[in-house]
């Protein structure tokens, strides 16, 4: 009896894996890998060496990784001198080269992907079903977006791992509590979407605005995160949904992905709240900043009618606070947060990828470029002028 052809083809695969992890398993590997030197500068690619992974750690072979406006935001807009230099990326997938004492959930062979937020399952935050957060990994140093420790260095001199991640490299080490195994059958160079930008827009509409079927919705700012969060108030029943950029071309991919009006705030001599208002009637049921723009962030609250309207902070910055009125919120609108779309990442982003599988969650029409890590400053120049989507950019081969 003949094993199926996808069958074997993974098969062979794994068991190359397993020899491969063989070879280098213990050892320093050195590897190829785009550098941040410093702030506002571009990226380098250099020779680095990566660890042997330590106790609870995993050593990964990167497949695929996307550039996201979070790494732009470290690299470009905070530019914290502490943060330097540092390998960026965190939106990848891999397969498992080696692991440390005492990883037992993972070995060589297994397609994962890493996580920027973990899930240590263990803490008073992972053990609660109200939130995603973890008391372990880099959120501790929130500025520096980056833990202690590294396992990478380049010029004799240590390289901080961007958000536990380093993606923009041939290899890392990451954490177990970081990292999500997959289906085997899962494409990496399509899955590795789900490790931030659309598991985040799309789990801010299910998981933390909890968007009701019938209900309107808004969502501001249509980069992934926002075609995402378009995508997930699709899932979620919404029968009007609303979407709001500067950018007209992009109204076409929102079409594709749920949305049933578009809307550039340009073309009205009036505060976009308003226009959104006379629209639905008094306001929208649901609306999700998707733009990481703190005035933005009002005119979604001040878009949700009042009395029950849910607005979501989905934007990732920290530059400048945020402010509104009080009457906005006594006159009952709910402001919130989200971050990684309220998914606990160990056991929700293997789920978001079976519902790619099962083609429930869209993630190919994301896709606008796809490079090499060799071009990873042309990627970045393309997400700064707002002229992708999302660039997927090949490191190794599988």
């Amino acid at each position: 009896m003949f094993l199926p052809a996808v069958l074997s083809e993974l098969l062979s695969r794994l068991f190359i894996h397993i020899f491969a992890a063989m070879a280098t398993a213990g050892k320093v590997i050195k590897c190829k890998a785009a550098v941040a030197w410093e702030p506002n500068k571009p990226l380098v690619i250099e020779e680095i060496e990566v660890a042997p992974p330590q106790a609870n750690e995993v050593r990964i072979k990167i497949v695929a990784t996307a550039v996201c406006h979070s790494d732009l935001y470290h690299l470009l807009e905070s530019m914290h001198k502490d943060g330097f230099p540092t390998v960026l990326g965190h939106e990848a997938a891999g397969i498992v080269e080696s692991v440390g004492p005492g990883v037992t959930e993972f070995q060589p062979g297994d397609k994962v992907l890493p996580l920027f937020i973990s899930q240590c399952r263990e803490c008073r935050f992972c053990k609660s079903p109200k939130t995603n957060q973890c008391e372990k990994g880099w959120a501790t140093r929130p500025n520096v977006m980056a833990p202690l420790e590294s396992r990478l260095t380049c010029k004799g001199k240590k390289v901080l791992q961007f958000t536990g991640t380093s993606t923009f490299s041939e290899y890392t080490v990451v954490n177990q509590m970081a990292v999500a195994k997959i289906d085997p059958a899962a494409p990496l160079e399509k899955v590795c979407l789900l490790g931030c930008g659309i598991s985040t827009g799309y789990g801010a509409a299910v998981n933390t605005a909890k968007v009701e079927p019938g209900s309107t919705c808004a969502v501001f700012g249509l980069g992934a995160v926002g075609l995402a969060a378009v995508m997930g108030c699709k899932s979620a029943g919404a029968k009007r949904i609303i979407a709001v950029d500067i950018n007209p071309e992009k109204f076409v991919k929102a079409k594709v992905l749920g949305a049933t009006d578009c809307v550039n705030p340009k073309d009205h001599d009036k505060p976009i709240s308003q226009v959104l208002a006379e629209m639905t009637n008094g306001g929208v049921d649901f609306s999700l900043e998707c733009a990481g723009n703190v005035g933005v962030m009002r005119s979604a609250l001040e878009s949700c009618v009042k009395g029950w309207g849910v607005s979501v902070i989905v934007g990732w910055t920290d530059l400048h606070d945020i402010s509104a009125r009080p009457l906005q919120l006594i006159a009952g609108r709910t402001w919130k947060g989200s971050v990684f779309g309220g998914f606990k990442g160990r056991d929700g982003v293997p789920q978001m990828v079976k519902a790619y599988m099962d083609k429930k969650v869209k993630l190919d029409e994301f896709i606008t470029h796809n490079m090499t890590l060799d071009q990873v400053n042309d990627a970045i120049e393309l997400m700064k002028h707002g002229k992708c989507i999302r660039t997927v950019l090949k490191v190794s081969s599988q």
